[in-house]
């Protein structure tokens, strides 16, 4: 059985509107993750001393960048510029995240993610939902990495 031209159209659309999705999805992610922590260097700080893995030192400098690093990173993405290495950056910090996460629920911290910024909470941050939702964070961007959403893009 062959497709017809009106299928492929509508699956190119589909996967479109789906990659268009991802990338700016994925860009919203990022830009709120960044934004939450500009300005809380404190608490950002003792979200990641929390995490028991760095010094004092490396947590401090840590909490200097990782929000405006998260906030470039969606702004790329929103822009559309160097869409597929914007992409893997993501999965890299996804994936370091992942692993941290991982490492504090293993030892049974509980802590506050710090994922969008200090949430206060005696209860923490369920860790094993945290990470799923990286997971299908890191679905999305391989999904937006091999079917690019190129309208838009400044340098994609």
């Amino acid at each position: 059985m062959t497709e017809t031209h009106e299928t492929k159209q509508a699956r190119g659309k589909l996967l479109e509107i789906a990659s268009a999705a991802a990338r700016f999805g994925l860009a919203a992610v990022w830009i709120v993750a960044g934004w939450t922590k500009i300005g809380a260097h404190m608490e950002v700080a003792q979200n990641i001393i929390a995490y028991e893995i760095f010094t004092h030192e490396w947590s401090n400098i840590l909490a200097q960048w990782i929000g405006p690093l998260e906030l470039a990173g969606g702004l790329f993405l929103l822009a559309g510029i160097k869409l597929r290495e914007s992409g893997w950056g993501s999965i890299v910090v996804l994936v370091l995240f992942i692993i941290g996460m991982y490492s504090a629920w293993s030892r049974g911290l509980v802590i506050d993610c710090g994922c969008f910024g200090p949430q206060p909470s005696d209860e923490g941050t369920n860790l094993i939902e945290t990470i799923l939702r990286d997971f299908v964070l890191i679905a999305a961007t391989l999904f937006m990495i091999y079917v690019p959403y190129k309208k838009f893009a400044i340098y994609p």
